[in-house]
């Protein structure tokens, strides 16, 4: 059986460019330039988070938040304290 965690998205759509901002709470904040139109939005985000954390576009599935900022995704092949290092090699230094 594979490893697999669960992961809260807080997206800002339309931004100037995509980037990972950091955790606000237990919600990581992200910024996509795609509309949240048509789900454009929700496949710019699970395409991003895929190359964030180097997984396969299949391995990230949309859970829940469809028409919401608020977002949860299942992340295979990945323990949460992977997920967590990875996410962390991608913000800026404090």
């Amino acid at each position: 059986m594979a490893d697999y965690t669960e992961l809260k998205v807080r997206v800002q759509p339309r931004a100037s460019r995509c980037e990972v901002l950091g955790w606000r709470g237990d919600a990581l904040a992200i910024r996509l330039t795609a509309p949240p139109v048509e789900g454009a939005a929700n496949r710019a985000c699970r395409d991003f988070l895929a190359e964030a954390l180097g997984v396969k576009r299949a391995d990230v599935e949309l859970l829940s938040g469809e028409k919401s900022r608020e977002k949860r995704f299942r992340v295979a092949g990945l323990t949460e304290e992977t997920l967590r290092g990875r996410v962390a090699a991608l913000l800026p230094e404090s």
